[in-house]
């Protein structure tokens, strides 16, 4: 994938893959991309095993790559295989860019050297090359020494650990110092022959500049001589158009005086005119000026009642925002004193179901205790039962027909406390669908109403009691009466599960009141809302009048900018046309000056042309 990747441009000028372990096929590869890799400058590719194949695609990649200039190959085995080598050095022989090449521990021998130095024989452009470590021996280190007589680019050659005798070695370095001396020499020789050409430039280049500039002096001079000829020529030839035009003008001349008089009659009555229009403009801008005047007083009043009037209506809207967050305030303490209401209408409930829960415990302990006592009044009368048999039958009579009487009027109070629970639900129902339109009248008439409806379940309480204080004292009276007793005893057991089934009934009523409540707050608490989602629409709406406000300003601003600019454009426009009659009147009294000059230049050019002429000197020798 690299090797697909190399041959376009590759963003890196070193390619390290030193110790990568790579194999044969995949440096094949890589270096196959690298051949027409034009980006990477340096190749490590030390301690990966090549030899055949690698050899064969190195040779390759010097023969076809032009810009690699440093190969590190160490520790590979590229001198194992003589044709793989060969291949490699003619790569090296065909590369002329190459400039440092690595060949340590590589196991060439002097077979390899000798193919080596055959390549560097026609290399140019190799100036390090590294073969420590490897198997030159004496055969090598000649061909490598041979090679260096016609190899002048090579600098630097190590040689160490190849048994290369030493007076080779010592050879090998006078000739790569005899190699560093000529390139120096060369490269100093190089500079020279640049510095001098560089003169020699700046010389030819200064001759030419000489000699066109003494080119375009003769050119001018000749040129400059023949407009003098010409011009000498068209002096000569107007000399004598003058003489022979002098006698036409004398004759023109008396026309000529006499058409300046008229022009100076006309230029008169133009400066006049002038005059006059100078006069209406400077009445038609003063017009211009006052009406601009106007204008701008005008808009000034204009702008001073809009800003009059958005002060109204800002302070308006401030007064709206502070009644607004008044009737918040309002609201808001309402609503703690309606909950407040409710907390203590709460408390007042419960407090009423506790005291009816202990009461009816009461009652239950009292019938309890009756029970007790009607059982040994009983013990107490089954001996007396004998002898009050008829009594008894009498007085049973009449106690039949009394409990009789008692039972339909306890109906007739159920009857109507089912009565008034209807009315209680009804109310109730009546009472949801005023609470939309009066809360805080329905609230205080809720606990009105809850008050006189505990009076009087107090108040049928107390009566329960007196009832059952009534019944006691007749079971006290009425103890021969057992059945009858016993009869009463369940009929009250039978009223007290009544009056808990009420209670219950009670309770169930007192929380949908309450739910009802709750919603009716909640109800108010999204009216709020809403008013305070208002109250910041109002506000939005304030700041949006703000920003007209500011705008207005702005655009008062920049109307009074303009009027000034434009005042000042006027000033200029007069001050224009001030300049524009001094102007005119100068060359009015420039004119007037050149007439009267040619008028006076013509009489004396009449009156010398009389003199000279022959009718002048025959006068004046009469």
């Amino acid at each position: 994938a690299l090797g697909r990747l190399l041959p376009g441009a590759a963003p890196f000028a070193a390619l390290a893959l030193g110790d990568c372990g790579l194999s044969e096929e995949g440096v094949r590869l890589l270096l196959h991309g690298l051949c027409s890799n034009t980006t990477v400058k340096s190749l490590d590719l030390k301690g990966n095993n090549l030899r055949t194949m690698g050899a064969e695609a190195l040779g390759k990649l010097l023969r076809q790559n032009k810009s690699i200039r440093s190969l590190t190959l160490e520790w590979n085995s590229l001198g194992m295989w003589e044709e793989g080598f060969s291949f490699f050095c003619q790569g090296l022989r065909a590369n002329n860019f190459l400039q440092r090449l690595d060949l340590r521990n590589n196991q060439i021998n002097h077979q390899g050297a000798e193919e080596l130095a055959m390549a560097l024989m026609q290399n140019t452009s190799l100036q390090e090359l590294d073969l420590r470590w490897n198997n030159i021996g004496l055969l090598g280190g000649r061909a490598l020494l041979n090679c260096l007589h016609s190899n002048k680019t090579l600098k630097r050659l190590e040689l160490a650990g190849n048994n290369v005798p030493g007076d080779i070695l010592k050879a090998v370095e006078q000739a790569l110092d005899h190699n560093q001396d000529r390139e120096a020499i060369l490269s100093e020789a190089q500079n020279q022959v640049n510095i001098l050409s560089k003169e020699v430039l700046s010389l030819k280049d200064e001759k030419n500049k000489q000699f066109m500039d003494f080119v375009d002096a003769v050119d001018k001079h000749k040129e400059e001589k023949a407009r003098s000829e010409k011009m000498s020529a068209a002096r000569v030839s107007q000399l004598q158009e003058a003489l022979d035009e002098q006698y036409s003008i004398m004759n023109s001349l008396k026309t000529k005086l006499q058409m300046t008089e008229a022009a100076l009659a006309l230029s008169e009555q133009k400066v006049h005119n002038l005059g006059e229009l100078l006069n209406a403009m400077k009445q038609e801008q003063n017009c211009v000026a006052e009406c601009h005047l106007r204008e701008l007083q005008q808009q000034k009043q204009e702008g001073a009642e809009r800003e009059g009037r958005l002060l109204h209506d800002l302070s308006a809207a401030s007064e709206k925002n502070l009644l607004l967050r008044n009737q918040v305030d309002e609201l808001e303490r309402k609503c703690k004193v309606q909950q407040d209401q409710l907390f203590q209408v709460k408390q007042d409930l419960t407090n009423t179901t506790a005291e009816l829960k202990l009461r009816a415990v009461e009652a239950e302990e009292r019938l309890e205790m009756e029970k007790r006592r009607f059982k040994q009044s009983l013990e107490d009368m089954e001996s007396l039962r004998v002898k009050e048999v008829d009594r008894m039958t009498q007085h049973m009579e009449a106690s039949e027909r009394s409990m009789h009487n008692r039972i339909q009027r306890l109906e007739a109070i159920r009857i109507s406390l089912e009565e008034e629970l209807s009315q209680v639900k009804a109310a109730a129902l009546t009472e949801r669908g005023q609470a939309e339109e009066e809360l805080i009248k329905v609230r205080s008439q809720a606990r009105l109403e809850e008050q006189q409806r505990l009076e009087h379940l107090k108040e049928k309480l107390r009566l329960m009691t007196e009832s059952r204080d009534e019944a006691q004292n007749c079971c006290l009276k009425q103890k021969e009466m057992v059945a009858e007793a016993q009869a009463k005893a369940k009929q009250l057991s039978l009223y007290a599960d009544g009056l808990k089934r009420r209670l219950d009934e009670l309770q169930q009523d007192l929380e949908s009141k309450e739910e009802e409540k709750v919603t009716e707050i909640n109800k108010v608490k999204v009216e709020l809302q809403e008013q305070i989602g208002h109250l910041e629409a109002e506000r939005a709406a304030q700041d949006g009048l703000r920003e007209k406000i500011a705008a207005l300003e702005r655009q008062l601003k920049a109307l009074s900018s303009n009027h000034r600019e434009a005042l000042l454009d006027k000033e200029g426009e007069i001050s224009l046309l001030l300049e524009k009659l001094r102007m005119k009147e100068a060359e009015i009294s420039r004119v007037r000056e050149e007439e009267a000059q040619r008028a006076s230049f013509l009489q004396n050019a009449i009156m010398a042309y009389v003199q000279g002429s022959p009718l002048g000197t025959n006068s004046s020798r009469k």
